[in-house]
């Protein structure tokens, strides 16, 4: 078995010799892809934090043995000791900047609920970072700037610099939490909904009924259920009874009045409008088309567990 290879043990004082003991390091990520024609192999920062924002082109990313594909703009927050490398296209753009994680954690006053933060990686990609994509390049190129310059007061002022560019990172992980608990709690009310449906939908119960039962309004149920389906409650109540419709049409032999009673319509005229509404073709034409091939199946109900 062929032994792997070692971890790259990649030094703090990366590239600026002549300041060897300098407060951070910044470089552009295409003096870092020139330079090893543009392949990082995989390594690690113990003690280290990394920022790095991708401005143009993109690269493969590899950090803790997941992969990802990160097209520009995007940008990670890389904690210490996180296994990370990076096959870029050629003539990508960005910037880089390192620092240790000590100092991090004084910038940021030890504060438990930041401090905890730092110790994950943060991935913004293209699709996440929106408009916030001219802040965070912003934030890099004033460290960028800062870092060239010899002004009084350079090294407080690259430590705001850096304060505030953790504080982007850690602020944008914060806002990807509370929208995921978000989605958390629209998926969930859907699928109550959609399991309160299966059990009332033969009941023709109003959309108001399913949200009183879900201790909400019905315009809000409504809303919840467009965003993440995009049908509104009525419409996945109506989708089911089409569905159920179309099984008794296809598979059974039942009179079209026998299946409108079956779904709860006691007019089977007004049973007829709706199906025709819904499918665009009235239930005898449906199963028709059925018998001679040329109407679409419905998926058969799943047997009880």
């Amino acid at each position: 078995m062929k032994n792997a290879e070692p971890l790259l043990m990649v030094a703090y004082r990366e590239v600026r010799h002549e300041q060897p003991d300098d407060v951070l390091h910044y470089e552009p990520v295409n003096v870092r892809g020139r330079l090893h024609q543009w392949t990082i192999p995989a390594h690690r920062h113990d003690g280290l934090h990394q920022f790095q924002m991708l401005t143009g082109g993109a690269a493969e990313a590899t950090i803790d043995g997941r992969t990802m594909r990160l097209a520009a703009p995007a940008a990670i927050m890389l904690a210490p000791g996180v296994v990370h490398g990076f096959v870029y296209e050629r003539d990508s753009t960005g910037h880089q900047v390192t620092l240790p994680s000590t100092l991090l954690r004084q910038l940021l006053g030890a504060t438990p609920a930041l401090i905890e933060r730092l110790g994950q990686t943060i991935v913004v990609g293209a699709a996440d970072i929106g408009d916030d994509a001219a802040e965070c390049e912003a934030l890099f190129a004033r460290v960028h700037a800062e870092f060239q310059s010899q002004r009084l007061g350079r090294t407080e002022a690259l430590h705001s610099h850096a304060t505030l560019l953790a504080l982007w990172f850690l602020q944008r992980e914060a806002a990807a939490r509370a929208t995921l608990r978000s989605q958390a709690l629209r998926d969930t009310l859907v699928q109550r909904y959609r399991q309160l449906v299966e059990q009332h939908f033969r009941d023709q119960r109003p959309v108001s009924f399913y949200a009183d039962a879900l201790d909400v309004t019905p315009d809000h149920l409504s809303r919840i259920c467009r965003a993440m389906t995009g049908r509104g409650a009525i419409d996945l109540l109506h989708q089911r009874l089409e569905l159920e419709a179309r099984r008794l049409l296809a598979y059974t032999p039942a009179p079209v009045a026998q299946v409108a009673h079956e779904l709860g319509f006691d007019d089977p005229a007004y049973f007829s409008r709706f199906f025709a509404k819904v499918s665009g073709q009235s239930p005898t034409a449906y199963r028709s088309a059925v018998a001679q091939g040329t109407g679409v199946m419905p998926a058969q109900a799943k047997p009880p567990d």
